[in-house]
């Protein structure tokens, strides 16, 4: 039974414009609607505006008015609900000790259902608000990184994790938070996951593209997945045995014996040092075919794309939202070692335009690739099952078996087997030190090709084009001019004029479409290989976590805290660690070199026959004019 009353009104916190046929109510900021169906699902509400029109609006946009005056955060219970709750306080307290009685309290409030008001956490980045979009350090996830490199690691209680990078914004009272350190480390499912499995939820974002907007592009880049993160620090502990938190750093660490999982990770060393083992056969997988749906009578639509790879040529169905989780719990796994990057943003608004989803499906191609050319990602169960399912009942299998995957976080590196001797920390050290250096410099240049490219795709699209139909326009007046003189010896001069003025009106609107030719695939390419190294200042801050806490066990050996032979585990299994980024290092450079190679060259390619059908257009206007 539910004991809390229902809000019967809402107040518009942020402009909504609805969507043509997708049953949408538009709201503008300060509205007050009246809320006909609190629960759509999928982040969506149902209201009715003063006018008398009814239509559903994202949650995040509309904060809930009490309907008796009474503070928002009393759940709206009546005065008998909340003598009720006052009771059951007080018993409780007088029952069990402090810290049972939290976690008890807490039980029963979210029986009677108030425990979703109560934890409800402020509109994440996802919100429209340009306040809440705000983080420290600019969004750029290397400010945080290159504050603590020089690694005052606090050692009071021994072994008390330190957050490294952006996970130093979150809470790190258990080791949850120490095992996805990971700048979009997704917290779990939520509660009820199952039961909105098949809800839309696109969240209220700005997809803006890289040359339109990149400072949003880059703001919403970077705390994409932090909105998760962020919600869920914000959240009432639901945990009752804070011991079986999911293993941090030093668990992995100081494990006496780590699991045998089934799925092992092998390092061997090549000719450019320790790499991933490659499958004998690689695939890709083929992103197409978009089409629309819906659901709930009508009431919600959403795209769904076909993916068929090309080693099975069998095709199965997935939305946005199933790549969402996809990452999510890639992230999860993997997000210690290897690089995630993040899909394309959600957004509300202009989800069914024929534009965004071209541009969609064409970056979740980009991003399936990327998957693909992975050796580890490629082959391991998770990403195996998301595209060789054969039916609902093993795609939701599939999904409850991933999510209570415990080989995840830093304890991935218990699947991984180098065969290579053992490193010693300096040399562990050194490997770090350069990793990191040589990201941070890359970060730094593929910014700054955005920039510039940014600023060309403007300058092409505006100005320049412009700048020539401002030519070609001059120079046809003038032949207008001559043309009224009436003197019969400048007809064919005339003529030559007014069609090197409409030569050069052509070349204005080559100019313009160019850059789509072009220079659109080098952005693309630069958008992802930013959104790889946004995520090495956490993987490298685990890295140096690690060397930290190796660093310390002296002072435990001396103290008894732990023995010389858990001392050499540490050093083995931080040497694992190592290999395990080296192993992606020497991925992460092949991918580049074969990437930029093949961009730059597309992007001189088609530079060159740019300026060639240009010079061959002014050619042709020069055959006008005779040799005098």
């Amino acid at each position: 039974m539910n004991l809390y009353s229902f809000p019967g009104s809402a107040r518009v916190m942020y402009d909504f414009a609805a969507e043509p046929g997708n049953n949408e109510l538009t709201v503008n900021e300060g509205e007050i609607i009246t809320i006909t169906n609190p629960d759509v699902g999928g982040g969506w509400l149902e209201g009715r505006n003063s006018k008398g029109e009814r239509g559903l609006v994202p949650t995040d946009y509309v904060e809930i008015l009490p309907s008796d005056g009474k503070d928002p955060f009393s759940c709206g219970n009546s005065v008998a609900d909340q003598a009720f709750l006052d009771s059951l306080s007080a018993s409780t307290a007088q029952a069990n000790s402090s810290a049972a009685n939290s976690n008890n309290q807490v039980d029963i409030l979210a029986q009677i259902g108030c425990i979703e008001s109560l934890s409800q956490s402020p509109p994440s980045s996802s919100s429209p608000s340009p306040t809440i979009n705000k983080v420290s350090s600019g969004n750029d996830p290397w400010s945080a990184w290159s504050a603590s490199k020089s690694g005052n690691w606090d050692s009071t209680d021994g072994w008390g994790a330190k957050p490294e990078g952006a996970a130093a914004q979150r809470n790190t009272s258990n080791n949850w938070d120490t095992a996805f350190g990971h700048p979009q480390a997704y917290q779990g499912p939520a509660t009820g996951d199952d039961d909105e499995w098949d809800e839309d939820w696109d969240d209220p974002k700005s997809a803006a593209p890289y040359f339109k907007d990149s400072e949003a592009a880059e703001a919403g880049g970077a705390q994409r997945g932090n909105s998760r993160a962020g919600s869920s620090s914000m959240k009432l502990p639901l945990n009752k045995f804070p011991g079986f938190a999911k293993p941090g750093m030093e668990q992995y660490l100081l494990a006496k014996q780590l699991a045998k999982p089934k799925e092992k990770i092998p390092i061997i060393v090549g000719d450019y040092g320790p790499m991933w083992v490659y499958p004998t056969s690689t695939f890709d997988c083929v992103v197409a075919d978009p089409r629309k749906g819906s659901k709930m009578y009508g009431l919600k639509s959403y795209i769904e794309y076909q993916l068929t790879p090309t080693n099975t040529n069998r095709s199965v169905n997935h939305r946005y939202k199933h790549f969402d989780w996809l990452y999510e719990r890639l992230l999860v796994k993997f997000g210690s070692a290897i690089p995630i990057p993040s899909l394309p943003d959600k957004q509300v608004t202009g989800r069914f335009e024929e534009e965004f989803i071209k541009m969609r499906m064409e970056r979740l191609q980009a991003w399936m690739t990327r998957m693909c050319r992975h050796p580890v990602i490629s082959e391991s169960e998770l990403f195996q099952q998301f595209l060789n399912f054969r039916d609902e009942k093993e795609w939701k299998s599939g999904k409850r078996k991933a999510e209570r995957d415990e080989l995840v976080g830093v304890m991935i590196f218990c699947t991984m087997e180098p065969e290579a001797p053992d490193l010693d920390l300096i040399e562990i050290e050194q490997k770090c030190d350069a990793v990191g250096k040589f990201t941070k410099a890359m970060d730094d240049g593929v910014k700054e090709l955005l920039t510039v490219g940014q600023e060309h795709w403007k300058r092409c699209t505006g100005p320049l084009p412009k700048e020539y139909q401002k030519i070609g326009k001059a120079l046809q007046s003038l032949a207008t001019v001559f043309s009224s003189s009436g003197y019969q010896g400048e007809t064919d001069l005339n003529a030559a004029i007014t069609e090197a003025g409409k030569t050069y009106e052509e070349i204005a609107g080559l100019v313009a479409e160019q850059p789509k030719k072009d220079l659109h695939f080098l952005m693309e390419c630069n958008h992802e290989y930013k959104g790889f190294l946004g995520c090495f200042p956490d993987i490298i801050g685990a890295h140096k976590g690690a060397i930290e806490k190796v660093k310390e066990s002296d002072k435990l050996v001396a103290t008894s805290k732990i023995t010389p032979q858990d001392k050499q585990n540490m050093v083995k299994r931080v040497g694992t660690m190592s290999y395990a980024l080296q192993a992606e290092m020497n991925h992460f450079h092949s991918n580049r070199i074969y990437d930029y190679n093949s961009v730059i060259r597309l992007y001189l390619e088609q530079q060159v026959q740019f300026y060639e059908t240009i010079a061959e257009k002014l050619r042709q206007a020069l055959g006008r004019f005779p040799v005098m």
